[in-house]
Parts: C-alpha cells; structure tokens; sequence
C-alpha cells in the first residue's frame, strides 16, 4: 500500500537531485582556477521513462534501448563536461555559467521543500481532524 500515492516519494528523489547538483555545482566553482578541471554536471536519465510509463507501451528490440519498467526510480549521474575549455590552462568552469545554474537551483530547492512542507501539513491537518 502506498501511503502518500508516490508525491513524497518523488519530491524525496528531486530534493536528493537538487542537494547533489548543488554540491556538483559547489565543486565546479571551487577548482575555477584549478589547471585542466573540468566541469562536471547532473543530469537525469530515463525521465521521459518515469513521466510516460503509464500510458506507453513498448517493446525492447536492443539492450542499449530505455526499458519502460513502472518500477524503476528516477535516477540521475554526474556527467563531466570535455568539449569546451574555456581557459588557457585546460579548466572548463564558466563561472557566470555556474552561478547562474546555482541561482537556478537554490530557487528549485527551496521550491520542493515549500511543496512538501504544504504536504505534510495537509497531512498534519487530516490527521488532527480538520484542527
């Protein structure tokens, strides 16, 4: 039985995405001067899988091919950025790049921590009777 029908499930694993490009987006900033770093970014993998699952069917003809399993979670991996390089040393960090996806971030986490803040207080309010 699933107790919240999934929505904390899933505002869990986009709190956990958004605490790890965080830190991903911390580390880049941090080695800007560092000779030949290179940037490093989170991405998600098989979201197209998790949002259309349910109303797609699909027959795997490779194993390279997404699987549209229900069961599979969201899941994302650090990628690192080699095309670009953006300094004379080999570092490939653009910093107004990188604060501006921070800024971006910040707003997104504090976006999902206001929703379920509201979740659980809908849940507080059930729970006491409607007090």
């Amino acid at each position: 039985m699933n107790l919240f029908s999934g929505t904390i499930n899933t505002l869990q694993q986009s709190l956990n995405y958004s605490s790890i490009k965080n830190q991903t987006i911390a580390s880049n900033i941090a080695n800007v001067d560092t000779p030949n770093y290179k940037a490093k970014d989170v991405v998600f993998k098989d979201v197209l899988q998790n949002e259309l699952s349910s109303s797609i069917a699909a027959k795997r003809t490779h194993p390279r091919h997404l699987s549209f399993d229900l069961d599979q979670r969201l899941s994302y991996q650090t990628v690192q950025r080699n095309n670009t390089t953006f300094n004379h040393n080999g570092n490939n960090v653009d910093i107004d790049k990188e604060m501006a996806e921070l800024a971006q971030n910040q707003i997104y986490y504090q976006s999902l921590v206001d929703r379920i803040n509201g979740k659980f207080n809908s849940l507080q309010t059930v729970i006491k009777g409607g007090r």
